[in-house]
């Protein structure tokens, strides 16, 4: 076998056709080790680059492009893929300007079939549960991954499962969760309780848990970095600036581009800089104790898809952090909304917790911690329309304690040509 699964704290290994979340001697958190010495002999730019643009199954797929560093065991015929990945890095030179950096990319994972970057982790997640035999699935959820669930496991003929927090759940999501045919639970506690649930409720009624604890998820979630560094031509930026809210991303990032680095596909490390909403901030403050001390939150921002206050994968974040010389901002309601807006208004659009990025790293180069001249990539983790009620309750001026800087107002007219000249002749009428 080419891969394990082994104890990110005492190293114990298991197989990794056993179902398995956490350590059985530690409790600590379990990666999916490879073979490194098979991947350096193996893996190359030119391999990679052979497969761009490809019609072939499974190598259609922007995850499993990369099926070598992914899960080079699994069997093709075993692969549930949508297929996933192939999203868009678009240099953003206003949104550059606006934030102070010379070179800005934004990677949209808004992009992948569910509208999520949950979706790279699902394939990898559901492909698992097939090889494993597994006739349910499930998983606690703010929204997208329950979106992303539904979807593999409706396309894969297993039972998905989803429990909710019983409010402050984004329509967008539980619809598309809905429309799926998974079987959907809303539960009067908040995400981290759920998932709890989720983990209990799976050894009693042999289920499978798709939560980001799944290593096989972290694993397809990788690949966004993978294949961030090939569309820069193999060229390593200064910068990877991801939302930080159960850390799934932030913990693949740093594992994915430490193996790159160790097999010889980049020369260098990008420093992590995970951003938080200042109302969900477990790992901010952790940082600010030097990692010394963890203290779980009562999480609570207009971004929900990281409204979580004690993440599942804090100890691999620190880890990526670490491995990265990177570091942990946080930015407010207000700061994200704002950002938001200018993202949507490039054509581009996001999710509010995709806007931690730009917030993000407007703030570090205020700070002094990116510099100028830096090439810095943001994460947009989720689609424009995963929110909508949070994008026109902000332009509309409705939401709670905050400002709507940049309002894109909705305008009513009497069905006459006056009426309508009197409303475009208006000289304030500009992009922003």
């Amino acid at each position: 076998m080419l891969s394990v699964l082994e104890c990110m704290n005492c190293h114990r290994q298991y197989p990794a056709n056993q179902v398995i979340y956490t350590c059985e001697t530690c409790g600590g958190l379990l990666d999916l080790k490879h073979d490194m010495d098979w991947l350096r002999r193996t893996v190359t730019r030119e391999l990679f680059d052979s497969r761009l643009g490809t019609l072939d199954f499974p190598y259609n797929s922007g995850v499993w492009r990369y099926k070598e560093m992914i899960y080079p065991d699994v069997d093709p015929a075993q692969i549930v893929s949508r297929p996933e990945g192939n999203t868009n890095l678009y240099p953003a030179p206003r949104l550059a300007q606006w934030a102070g950096v010379d070179k800005l990319y934004l990677k949209h994972e808004g992009e992948n079939p569910t509208g999520s970057f949950k979706d790279r982790g699902m394939t990898g997640g559901l492909t698992q549960a097939r090889v494993l035999g597994m006739k349910r699935v499930a998983c606690a959820s703010t929204g997208n991954t329950s979106a992303s669930l539904a979807a593999y496991a409706a396309w894969s003929g297993i039972q998905g499962i989803v429990l909710f927090q019983n409010k402050q759940i984004a329509l967008g999501k539980l619809a598309q969760a809905v429309a799926y045919g998974a079987t959907c639970i809303r539960i009067a506690a908040d995400f981290d309780r759920n998932l709890q649930l989720v983990r209990d409720i799976s050894e009693k009624l042999d289920i499978y848990v798709l939560n980001s604890v799944n290593p096989f998820r972290l694993e397809g979630q990788k690949s966004i970095m993978i294949e961030t560094i090939q569309q820069l031509r193999w060229r390593v930026p200064d910068w990877i600036v991801v939302p930080g809210g159960n850390l799934g991303n932030s913990s693949a990032f740093g594992k994915g581009l430490r193996e790159m680095y160790e097999i010889g596909l980049i020369d260098r490390l990008p420093s992590l800089a995970v951003i938080q909403a200042e109302g969900a901030n477990p790992l901010y403050r952790a940082y600010q104790t030097g990692f010394e001390k963890f203290e779980a939150v009562e999480a609570d921002t207009v971004a929900t898809a990281i409204k979580i206050g004690n993440p599942v994968n804090y100890p691999k974040a620190v880890r990526a952090i670490q491995w990265t010389e990177g570091v942990v901002e946080q930015v407010t309601d207000q700061q994200i909304m704002d950002a938001k807006a200018l993202i949507d208004a490039q054509g581009i659009g996001c999710e509010p917790a995709s806007a931690c990025s730009l917030a993000g790293v407007k703030k570090l180069v205020e700070s002094g911690v990116i510099k100028p001249h830096e090439t810095v990539v943001g994460i947009l983790t989720g689609h424009v329309l995963k929110d909508p009620d949070a994008t026109i309750a902000y332009h509309e001026g409705l939401l709670d304690n905050i400002e709507s800087a940049y309002p894109n107002r909705v305008f009513a007219a009497a069905p006459t040509v006056e009426s309508l000249s009197e409303i475009l002749s208006d000289s304030t009428l500009t992009l922003v």
